[in-house]
């Protein structure tokens, strides 16, 4: 099935469950961002649809109704992805719509949802960056759809590690974290060398290598 037969039958599944207001919004609020993110972001990320739900209906801090652009829903999480447009965000918010803005995503956080944001700009022209913040993200949930092996396992959080330090790897911080020894550590960031995934990082007065700086190819395997 190709992306437009997907995306019809996508939308037609929840019109079909939907009726009053939440039907009506789904007809009116799933426009040219949000179908954007669905061909460029979404798809190409999933190749399908299972478990997205757009114009999702939650309940604020103040009992009121709001429609987030999508939620994914998985048994570990309850994703809230929005797309906001530079004008419509910036030009049209005052200081009230701000204050409520962030204290519904606060208050939905509070409520057990994970919320972020994708500008539209980043889904139109650069979905690529789209694409690997929310495979990093994603990949916290559904590692085990896709088993790897012990190895990769090592190597995939150690760059996630590398994503929380923001600074090049000495082993002892991959033997710490991972709680493996010393030798083991140096393994594998040799092994993340080879591939292309990391670079040595040797001190200026000594050949000897100390550190390993991760690089952006490595970011795409979270």
């Amino acid at each position: 099935m190709n992306l437009e037969q997907a995306h019809a039958e996508f939308i037609q599944s929840h019109l079909a469950r939907r009726s009053g207001e939440r039907r009506g919004r789904l007809e009116r609020g799933h426009r040219e961002a949000e179908r954007l993110f669905c061909q460029n972001v979404w798809w190409k990320l999933r190749g399908s649809f299972d478990g997205l739900h757009p114009e999702y209906e939650v309940t604020d801090w103040r009992g009121l109704s709001y429609f987030c652009d999508f939620v994914w829903i998985h048994p570990a999480v309850r994703l809230v992805i929005e797309i906001k447009g530079f004008g419509p965000h910036v030009r049209d918010m005052d200081r009230r719509k701000d204050c409520n803005e962030l204290n519904r995503e606060t208050f939905l956080t509070a409520m057990g949802y994970l919320v972020i944001s994708f500008s539209y700009d980043d889904v139109a022209e650069r979905p690529e960056l789209c694409i690997t913040l929310l495979r990093m993200l994603l990949s916290r949930f559904y590692a085990h759809e896709s088993p790897v092996s012990l190895t990769e396992l090592t190597e995939r959080e150690t760059i996630r590690l590398a994503c929380t330090r923001s600074r090049p790897l000495r082993p002892v911080d991959v033997a710490e974290h991972l709680q493996i020894n010393r030798r083991t550590a140096v393994r594998t960031l040799q092994s993340l060398c080879s591939k292309g995934l990391f670079a040595a990082v040797s001190h200026p007065d000594s050949k000897f290598v100390r550190k390993y700086a991760a690089q952006p190819a490595a970011f795409k395997l979270l």
